[in-house]
């Protein structure tokens, strides 16, 4: 209440902050008129001038007003486009080193390009990090002529290549135009640079396990990095390490031998099942249930220790991992499905017997364990940099987090236009069959009115059974199980189109915005460009024009309809991940709505909230296929999230904390390694360690509280003689 009450007299925190801020957006705004009369090679003459001043002394603080300034003039020549006051604010966020929370639709791609030009000017690198391969590539495409019209070099590293941004180069592969092929060095070495959060991770390891030559290294120091998707990548990875492994030599038959035992335990006789975290555990009667099975006298014996281990993760693998949902099979192969994107992850493996448990399971060629080489999480790699931020659409229910872990402040930065869209009360239903019978009735109804409808799943077995729901009721509709990031884009990309119907993963397509009507760019690139059709440039214009008359005609038609609908069909474990999905919808003040629907069958509500609000729905006398809408079932629903968010975070902070001690090893080892590898002579080096392990031998065996006789002298001969491979004389010999 007095919370509320100061904010009500003296504003927010982050009304107070976007306040500080505002004296600066005037300042940029001034250069306006003097910057407009110049052509492009008059604003890139001030990339030289600002970076003198930087030389002379001034700071980035200093040169930002025009520095914004300058950047936002060449936009509108090489983009089409202005950044508004409010997207100069967001930049000035990120330039601080905070998170700016922007909705959908208000232009994060281009307010990084503020702080990417201003810090890019200190010489010292700077990096946009995003969600996958495709948004890094698409991004430096697309900020590309802004950046080089500036004066300023671009690479974009992806998965298994790199390349420099280059107007003059004409790609074979019109999706990689501009992109001239590079090594990865001169990628890193580029004034900006785009990548994935797992490039750059992997990157930072491969560069210290280099041997001999130091050329093979790739990055120069960590600058300033911005986060795209800044929630998706330091919060829902944060916890799972990059790890770079190497084959260990052990044999994979024990891993079918104990898969061929579990059909035969029984779930509470046997073993338990704890669902919110993931575990099982044996029971006294199926510790010897599976003695027997296996004919061992005694699972614990220190000799059958591993077996406990192989019996426990083929449990997981079995009851605990689905076919479809965590992982699926392909070309003989189990990949994981990301947990929050639905895309498939191909090369990354669960860790610890986990993933050849799943591949016994499902009978393909089981791969052999790796051992770790170097590891890393994201929470101690991104914090290695000397300046962070972080761009998102939902970042304040995390923000507690951000500050915590991060040191990272959240700033709301106010929207362009106002948000109108409706978000309807959620629904609830006793069983999963009646729930999504609703939703694809919904569905229909929608789609018959003309308006577009996006459908958000948790999983791809999800997706297919409401695809199946759809096929009977002659709705026609396209499925994302987002195998392909590109493609996936595409389709995303024209789900605003009148009556379009998308099923797609919640997190399918994040970066790419949903323009209602469809987006007249993309899909001129479809039908033109990639076709590698050799049209006139007036001719291309033409075809433009064309495509996007129809865009605009069908633009006026979704929204006589009411805009993009938004169906969610169970509630994540996070709130922010549901928020994102309602995000989709009303971009820049256009209409929308949204809905979602749950059952009492959902993995959230059975698990966290499932006795409260059963209790409730006995109360209300709920019949087949009648839902409830009711303020307690929100409000119960809402804490089965908070509390399934606490224990996830401290699930990352526990990870953190084992992650320091290491995270500290790794540092001086890795400083060191580097100083012997960049040196010329390293005598001293090599001595000054001799004389530390000198140092340590003699407080073991001869410590100063003891008197001489009572001296180890046999011990530090042996010592000695073991380390350094040297034959000790003694004074009583040369005597």
């Amino acid at each position: 209440m007095v919370v509320r009450l100061l904010n009500i007299l003296f504003g927010s925190k982050n009304d107070r902050e976007l306040k500080r801020l505002k004296p600066q957006v005037d300042k940029a705004n001034e250069f306006e008129a003097s910057l407009q009369p110049l052509d492009d090679q008059g604003l890139a003459a001030r990339t030289p001038i600002l970076k003198k001043r930087l030389e002379a002394g001034e700071t980035l603080d200093d040169i930002l007003p025009e520095a914004f300034a300058v950047c936002r003039e060449m936009s509108k020549p090489r983009l089409g486009m202005r950044h508004f006051d409010v997207q100069l604010l967001g930049g000035m966020i990120l330039h601080e080193g905070r998170i700016a929370e922007m909705r959908t639709g208000e232009g994060k791609t281009l307010v990084a390009t503020l702080p990417i030009y201003l810090n890019a000017l200190g010489g010292k690198g700077v990096h946009l990090v995003t969600v996958n391969d495709y948004l890094a590539k698409r991004d430096a495409q697309w900020m590309g002529p802004l950046y080089h019209g500036l004066g300023l070099s671009i690479g974009t590293i992806q998965h298994d290549a790199s390349f420099l941004f280059d107007p003059t180069y004409d790609a074979p592969d019109k999706r990689l135009q501009f992109l001239r092929p590079c090594s990865r060095r001169e990628a890193y070495g580029a004034d900006i640079t785009y990548g994935t959060n797992n490039e750059f991770g992997f990157d930072y390891l491969r560069d210290n396990l280099v041997v001999t030559d130091l050329s093979q290294g790739v990055q120069r120091e960590l600058n300033f990095a911005i986060v795209d998707e800044v929630d998706s990548i330091l919060i829902d990875e944060a916890r799972t390490p990059l790890i770079i492994s190497g084959p260990a030599e052990q044999s994979t038959d024990l891993y079918f031998q104990v898969d061929r035992i579990i059909p035969h335990l029984n779930r509470e006789e046997d073993y338990t099942i704890e669902e919110k975290t993931k575990t099982v555990s044996l029971t006294d009667e199926g510790n010897a249930h599976v003695e027997k099975l296996l004919g061992v006298d005694n699972l614990y014996d220190l000799k059958h220790l591993s077996l406990v281990h192989h019996v426990i993760k083929a449990l997981q693998a079995h009851v605990l991992y689905h076919r479809d949902v965590e992982y699926v099979v392909k070309d003989g192969e189990v990949m994981i499905v990301d947990e929050f994107t639905g895309r498939l992850m191909p090369g990354r493996r669960w860790s610890d017997g986990l993933h050849q448990a799943v591949e016994a399971k499902e009978g393909v060629k089981i791969a052999n364990e790796n051992q770790t080489l170097a590891s890393v999480t994201f929470q101690n790699y991104f914090r290695m940099y000397s300046k962070l931020a972080g761009m998102t659409g939902t970042a304040d229910t995390e923000a507690a987090e951000f500050a915590k872990i991060y040191n990272l402040e959240v700033n709301v930065v106010p929207t362009n236009s106002s948000m109108i869209r409706i978000d309807n009360a959620d629904v609830v239903y006793r069983t999963e069959k009646e729930k999504f019978e609703a939703i694809a009735d919904e569905i229909k109804e929608y789609h018959e009115k003309g308006q577009p409808v996006l459908i958000g799943t948790i999983s791809i077995e999800k997706s297919e059974r409401l695809s199946t729901l759809l096929k009977h009721r002659g709705v026609k509709h396209q499925v994302l199980n987002a195998k392909f990031h590109e493609k996936e884009a595409e389709i995303i990309a024209q789900a605003g189109q009148k009556g379009s119907v998308t099923i797609a993963t919640n997190m399918a397509g994040r970066g790419t915005d949903i323009l209602l009507g469809g987006n007249a760019e993309a899909l001129f690139k479809q039908q033109v460009i990639y076709r590698g059709e050799d049209l006139t440039e007036e001719e291309q214009a033409k075809a433009y024009a064309t495509i996007k008359a129809a865009c605009d005609e069908n633009r006026k038609e979704v929204l006589a309809a009411g805009g993009l609908h938004i169906v969610g069909t169970e509630r994540h474990e996070s709130r922010r991940i549901d928020n994102q999905l309602r995000g989709r919808a009303g971009r820049q003040g256009d209409p929308g709505s949204s809905r979602f629907f749950l059952s009492l069958e959902d993995d959230l509500l059975r698990i966290f909230a499932s006795e409260r609000v059963s209790n409730l729905m006995l109360k209300l006398g709920m019949e087949e296929g009648v839902p409830i809408e009711h303020r307690m079932v929100t409000k119960s629903i809402e804490n089965a999230q908070k509390k399934v968010e606490g224990h996830n975070f401290e699930i990352r902070k526990h990870l953190l904390e084992y992650d320091d001690v290491m995270s500290k090893q790794r540092e001086v080892i890795y400083k060191h390694r580097q100083n012997v590898l960049h040196a010329t002579d390293v005598t001293e080096d090599v001595l000054g360690m001799i004389e530390e392990v000198g140092e340590r031998f003699v407080d073991i065996y001869c410590p100063e509280e003891q008197y001489a006789e009572e001296w180890n002298i046999a011990g530090l001969v042996e010592s000695v003689q073991g380390q350094f491979g040297l034959d000790v004389i003694q004074a009583e010999e040369i005597k």
